[in-house]
């Protein structure tokens, strides 16, 4: 049996820290512009996992609640973030985040709106959204034809793991449909080139902090390993290979 969304990356809590993908820092800019951000603003961060996205708010000056349900996840935040003014660790979910009504100026959701139920996601926003603030869902999306490396890639994700092939690869790039359906005709859209220079261990760990891919010690793991080691030696170029990302970005108040 699949573990639930909570938790997922509860033995994948080191993975997502060392090696995933931060997002650009014109994501911030574009919010701070849109929405109006003041330099007290609070940001509300849901599914804030290891704090990747909560770094990218506090950086710029905001206060921000991370709001994780994963134990796992949370603890990693908090031991990356918990010493800096203004973060505010919450255990908490999308659709029921223990935050006061009417306290965030943004509600922002990076790379984990696809694990929430969106209509109860939606009233618990609405309820702590300061009246006409925005809602930003974002995410890193793999850019799978930018480069031979992530075309094969790609590819062997699909013929190696099932789900994987079953889900992820059918739902990529289609971020804007459930986002649309629950911003409404609010919804803006803004797109930001990303890009992580890996070697070949680095590859593995971003490879084990993917929710489908198969941990060390699985059955799976070698075989995948050693195709992966197969990709990376032919396409690689002074022994890195470069992860391609369009950073996506929907945003807009939530009527």
């Amino acid at each position: 049996m699949s573990p639930s969304p909570v938790e997922r990356f509860s033995d994948r809590a080191g993975y997502y820290t060392r090696y995933r993908p931060d997002y650009p820092r014109a994501v911030v800019e574009l919010l701070a512009g849109e929405a109006g951000l003041t330099a007290h603003a609070v940001i509300v961060d849901i599914g804030s996992g290891t704090g990747l996205s909560s770094r990218l708010f506090l950086d710029a000056g905001y206060t921000v609640y991370g709001v994780e349900p994963n134990a796992a996840m949370r603890a990693a935040a908090e031991e990356a973030l918990g010493g800096r003014a203004g973060f505010h660790s919450i255990d908490g979910r999308a659709e029921a985040t223990t935050l006061p009504d009417a306290m965030a100026d943004l509600v922002v959701a990076a790379t984990a709106f696809h694990w929430f139920e969106a209509p109860s996601a939606a009233d618990e926003f609405r309820r702590i959204l300061k009246p006409g603030a925005f809602v930003a869902l974002f995410w890193n999306t793999r850019a799978t034809s930018a480069s031979g490396f992530m075309s094969d890639y790609e590819q062997l994700l699909i013929s190696r793991l099932p789900e994987y092939a079953d889900r992820w690869a059918r739902e990529r790039g289609r971020q804007a449909d459930p986002a649309r359906a629950f911003l409404g005709e609010t919804l803006r859209e803004a797109h930001f080139d990303n890009r992580q220079d890996l070697h070949f261990d680095a590859m593995l760990g971003r490879l084990a902090s993917s929710s489908y891919a198969p941990l060390p010690g699985s059955e799976a793991y070698e075989p995948l390993v050693a195709e992966l080691r197969a990709v990376f030696d032919r396409r690689q170029r002074n022994g890195v290979v470069s992860f391609v990302y369009d950073t996506r970005v929907y945003y807009g108040p939530l009527r």
